[in-house]
């Protein structure tokens, strides 16, 4: 049998392969979080659910069911993309190609293996809440140790980091500026970000104090570091790709803006609820003003995202093309991203500031673009995945610089 693809010409970028399957379990999460009441709790759990499916008419158990079922089997494929890519990147680190890769600007690359770790960490929380009866009564003894695994994700994250940049600033010469045109150094800042919102769940969740107070300092961190990153790195990039334009096969990190969007604005809403413990908290339309000007931010990129994309051809190469590139793993982030920040911004936004009514018409006519990216994401990946890991064999894989 012949290898796939992706087994024959492995990079880390392929780790984005997990990445997204976790984000579409998280797209599946929202259905239960804003259409299934659960009081007393900030997020949904297994009572909650199945309260819903016992008592609520047609169309709740539709969704329940859906939701359930997507959480599922996306979570399964983020996990079985991760256990492959770790496998893969493990043997790839002793190859003399992971030593070129290292000296060039694409070992930023490395930092989507604990951006991945940081999203299955995630989904499998979810996975808990959806599948795991009681689990809402011991959770106060998890928060702690979800503190420290994504704490020892991070330290793996900002280890990566330490390593490029002391290569690259130390002395000058080794990064290729003429290869710095497109938003490929952006995977820091998307990785810093992935752990932060993971270290903000205690603070949304917690009545402790000092779990709060953990989680809220140790995700500021992550996020002033992700905002940083993301700052330094979308200007000089910008630079380079106003003199030698975007790099083909990196294209798609146009995008990548949109989801740290998303994930930033996830993360700032859970420490904002976290300052309950500390009598602060931002009002209704405080958070639907907060995530208007996020969803503006996110549609000004997919804009100029799409333009690049569009006039390079690249969706007819490298997604309904014969072509295949591991960094077209990254259309799959901005969409899910979109999906899922929508979502709040009906729900935590119009609804709760009294604009909208839930369930109404407007509700179901905006959440109708959520669903709509959600549903492309997931014919997306599972094009993706039949083009990168069928049994054929194909072109080499060049990662994006």
């Amino acid at each position: 049998m012949k290898p796939s693809h992706a087994a024959d010409h492995y990079v880390p970028t392929y780790f984005l392969a997990s990445l997204g399957a976790g984000g579409l379990s998280v797209t599946f999460f929202m259905y239960l979080m804003f259409w299934v009441p659960h009081p007393g709790r900030s997020v949904p759990v297994f009572e909650d659910i199945l309260a819903a499916w016992s008592t609520g008419a047609l169309p709740m158990r539709i969704g329940i069911a859906t939701a359930v079922l997507g959480i599922a089997v996306f979570v399964f494929l983020n996990l079985k993309s991760l256990i492959w890519n770790l496998n893969a990147y493990s043997a790839f680190k002793k190859t003399p190609r992971f030593e070129s890769l290292r000296n060039s600007n694409a070992e930023s690359t490395m930092l989507a293996m604990p951006l991945a770790l940081a999203m299955a960490v995630n989904g499998l929380f979810i996975a808990g809440l959806v599948f795991v009866p009681g689990l809402w009564t011991v959770v106060e003894y998890l928060f702690p140790l979800a503190i420290i695994a994504f704490a020892a994700i991070g330290w793996i994250a900002l280890s990566i980091i330490g390593d490029f940049l002391g290569r690259v600033l130390a002395k000058g010469g080794v990064f290729d500026v003429t290869a710095h045109n497109s938003f490929a150094q952006m995977l820091p800042a998307f990785a810093l970000a992935m752990i932060g919102v993971g270290l903000a769940a205690p603070a949304a969740m917690s009545t402790q104090p000092w779990v709060v107070g953990t989680s809220l300092v140790l995700s500021t961190f992550f996020a002033v570091a992700s905002l940083t990153y993301a700052l330094l790195a979308l200007v000089t990039a910008f630079n380079s790709m106003l003199h030698y334009g975007t790099h083909e096969e990196a294209g798609p990190t146009l995008l990548i803006v949109i989801p740290i969007v998303t994930i930033l604005s996830i993360l700032f809403m859970r420490q904002d609820h976290g300052l309950h413990v500390f009598e602060g908290h931002t009002d209704a339309a405080g958070t639907m003003m907060f995530l208007a000007r996020m969803v503006s931010l996110q549609v000004i990129f997919l804009g100029l995202g799409l333009v690049v994309l569009k006039r390079q051809g690249y969706f007819k190469d490298f997604v309904f093309g014969s072509k295949t590139s591991p960094g077209s793993y990254a259309l799959v982030c901005p969409g899910v991203a979109l999906s899922v920040l929508l979502q709040f911004f009906v729900n935590k936004g119009l609804v709760s500031a009294g604009i909208i009514a839930k369930f109404g018409v407007t509700y179901w006519a905006v959440t109708a673009l959520a669903l709509g990216f959600q549903i492309a994401m997931i014919v997306l990946v599972f094009r993706l995945n039949s083009q990168h890991f069928a049994r054929t064999d194909g072109a080499d894989a060049v990662p994006a610089e």
